[in-house]
C-alpha cells in the first residue's frame, strides 16, 4: 500500500548533503505543509491568491478569547481547504501566558492513511515586533 504523504522539498529551502535540494517525506512534509498553509497570507502567491489562512486578518487585534476564536476558525478553514491529507481533529487558541500579543495555535490532526493522532503547537504574534529572531 503506497502512503498519500508524499514527498516535497524542504522548508525553509536547504541543500542536503550532497549539495542538492534537501527533500522530506511522511510526517515531516504534512508538518512542514502545515506550517506553510498557516503561515501564508492570502494574497500573498501571486499564481494562486487564495492559497493561505486568513489569521493574518487578525494582527494588531488583542490578544484575548474572541481573538483566539476567530484563530480557530481561520486556521480550522485553511487547513480544512489546503491539505487533504490530514483530518482536523481540533484547534485551539489561547492567548499566551508569558507573551504579549502571542496567540498559541494547538492543533491536533490524522493522516488520512492512519489512525494515529498528531499534535502540533505554534506561536502566532498578533504585533510584529514581538516576533523573535529565527
Amino acid at each position: 500500500m503506497s502512503s498519500i504523504l508524499g514527498r516535497g522539498l524542504s522548508f525553509p529551502l536547504r541543500l542536503s548533503d550532497r549539495d542538492r535540494l534537501a527533500m522530506v517525506q511522511d510526517d515531516a512534509d504534512i508538518r512542514q505543509a502545515i506550517r506553510i498553509i498557516i503561515f501564508t497570507v492570502p494574497g500573498e502567491r501571486v499564481m494562486h491568491p487564495d492559497f493561505g489562512c486568513r489569521i493574518h486578518e487578525l494582527i494588531f487585534h488583542p490578544a484575548n478569547d474572541q481573538t483566539a476564536a476567530t484563530a480557530e476558525r481561520y486556521v480550522r478553514d485553511a487547513l480544512e481547504q489546503w491539505e487533504p491529507r490530514i483530518e482536523v481533529m481540533e484547534v485551539n487558541v489561547t492567548p499566551g501566558a508569558y507573551e504579549l500579543g502571542e496567540l498559541l495555535i494547538e492543533l491536533s490532526y490524522r493522516t488520512k492513511d492512519r489512525f494515529d493522532t498528531r499534535n502540533l503547537v505554534y506561536p502566532f504574534y498578533l504585533l510584529p515586533s514581538d516576533m523573535p529572531a529565527e
